[in-house]
């Protein structure tokens, strides 16, 4: 299978159980609309969650896994493959040690912690006060995601992708649990939310045991403490901690600026989120997640020509789903949130706050789903400095325009700043992958995502055409609005493919290849102890 082929196919695994995960995800997030609404409740929950969820992207899915992937990869191409599995277990034991460490502070911080993450709340003790408890509930999480982020590392360096993809299904099946069986039997309600992450994260490190087991001598603890992989991983990390995570922490920014702002903006910016997470996490992070061991395993090799040829095929095909997913997105932004969160305490006016958020951020989609590509450039050259730099200076460009669109735009301004951060760290990123891969087949991208526009703005008059102006506040039944949301939705993708075929787009052969099963070849393990032992790079 070519590399192409093979990074498609991971993809499309990734984004299978992704779209899974994010299913769940949603019927979490209406159960949680539901039962607590958008008061003080659900926004107690939602500071408290992202507390230990910022550490989770930032320390272990983000800086762990990005920092891991290559150096462990490094070790299967030029060494042995049991010396890479004892890189692997020694690594294990210096994060356990560390995760507990920070589980301990955080738990005992948790006061400081919500004060800088929310500093508004600190004029409402109630409210402060269950954020705290709910804080400390959750913060073991992070130790657990930790060691599945590890576990991910290390599978998808195997080329495993399945298990570390479905984890995030179990979250949400724990959380979903925990509301429907624990918050009516404690008090106050919310706590079963808290408790629901924390079963989640438990099943969620289960999951791995079995398919970690599989490798003979990778279970385990012990190794080297020292381990000179270890220092290697470290040095990636600190800088990798704010490259791989700049989309993290400019939420974080708008959480800590919502907080000033009336009540509901905090709960307004999550559910706006959670829905383009949606098609960011089933394809952009999938294919991330999948082309960085195969760009770790050219960058071993000193194959710069297959590298280059990688990244070309990956963003070309991040943009041909993900800008017609975009416009979408803000054709339907209305029906959409009506249909997914407007019932219980979830009224109409809370339906068009989140709607208006939801454009501002869908148009932030296209740079951040290729960002997901363009990093990986970087860390599969052992490179984290590089993608640090220039999420810092996006950074700051977000705060800057949160501070100056909250006081016009309120909790639209705060997602409008995200998105224009966004678009400056992907552009900052491309000149300097261009300077690094010394070209980037420009001429090619830069066609595909002309004529990807064109297509996507047809859709878009025939999107609306078909689903219309939507009232939240008119009368209408739940079934009837799925139908023509979901006829608008359908009748757009048959016509984008359709101008694609027709346009002849090399893309949509790749798309296929997403959703087309092959029969994996079993893969025989070279003997232990010769050079460039591990997975067939074939």
């Amino acid at each position: 299978m070519s590399e192409k082929a093979k990074i498609a196919r991971a993809a499309g695994v990734v984004g299978s159980a992704t779209l899974l995960s994010r299913i769940l995800g949603f019927i979490r997030d209406l159960v949680t609309a539901y039962f607590f609404g958008a008061g003080m409740a659900a926004d107690a929950f939602f500071v408290a969650f992202r507390i230990p969820n910022l550490l989770r992207r930032l320390l272990a899915e983000g800086a762990l896994t990005v920092s891991f992937i290559p150096v462990f990869t490094e070790y299967l191409t030029q060494r042995s493959r049991s010396d890479a599995f004892r890189m692997a277990r020694s690594t294990l034991t210096v994060v356990s040690m560390v995760l507990s460490g920070v589980t301990i502070v955080g738990i005992l911080a948790s006061p400081w912690i919500v004060w800088a993450f929310a500093p508004g709340f600190t004029h409402q003790p109630d409210k402060f006060a269950l954020t705290v408890l709910l804080t400390r509930i959750m913060f073991p999480y992070i130790f657990l995601v930790g060691l599945v982020a590890l576990a991910m590392g290390v599978l998808n360096s195997l080329e495993r992708f399945a298990a570390p993809a479905l984890s995030p299904v179990l979250l949400n099946v724990g959380i979903i649990a925990s509301v429907l069986l624990i918050s009516p039997r404690v008090d106050p309600p919310v706590m079963g939310l808290a408790v629901g992450v924390l079963i989640g994260g438990v099943l969620q490190l289960l999951l791995q045991i079995p398919w970690l087991a599989k490798e003979k001598g990778l279970l385990g603890f012990g190794g080297e403490l020292g381990h000179p992989a270890i220092r290697q991983i470290g040095r990636l990390m600190v800088p990798a901690t704010l490259g791989a995570a700049m989309y993290q922490i400019s939420v974080f920014v708008n959480t800590l600026l919502a907080s000033f702002l009336p009540e509901g903006s905090v709960s307004y910016l999550y559910y706006a989120d959670r829905i383009m997470q949606f098609p960011l996490g089933v394809f952009a992070v999938a294919m991330g997640t999948a082309v960085l061991p195969s760009m770790s395993r050219q960058a071993a090799q000193n194959n710069l020509e297959g590298l280059r040829d990688t990244f070309s095929f990956s963003i070309r095909l991040i943009f041909f789903i993900t800008l017609p997913a975009a416009v979408g997105m803000i054709v339907l932004a209305l029906p959409f949130v009506h249909l997914f969160f407007q019932r219980g305490q979830f009224g109409p006016a809370d339906t068009a706050a989140t709607a208006w958020t939801l454009v501002a951020y869908a148009a932030g989609l296209i740079p951040l789903s290729a960002v997901q590509v363009v990093v990986r450039v970087f860390y599969s050259f052992q490179d984290t400095r590089t993608p640090a730099k220039m999420a810092a200076i996006s950074l700051v460009l977000n705060m800057f325009l949160a501070v100056m669109l909250m006081g016009p735009l309120a909790y639209v301004g705060l997602a409008l700043a995200s998105t224009l951060a966004s678009l400056v760290n992907f552009i900052l990123l491309m000149v300097m992958a261009r300077r690094r891969l010394k070209r980037i087949d420009g001429r090619n991208i830069s066609w595909s995502l002309a004529k990807n526009l064109v297509w996507s703005g047809i859709m878009a008059v025939v999107v609306f055409l078909i689903a219309g102006v939507h009232d939240p506040a008119a009368p209408v039944s739940s079934a009837g609005l799925l139908v023509r949301v979901l006829g608008a939705t359908l009748a757009g993708v048959a016509v984008y493919f359709l101008l694609a075929f027709l346009g002849r787009a090399p893309e949509l052969a790749a798309a296929r290849n997403l959703i087309r099963r092959r029969k994996r070849p079993a893969v025989q393990p070279e003997p232990e102890g010769e050079k460039g032992d591990g997975p067939d790079p074939s």
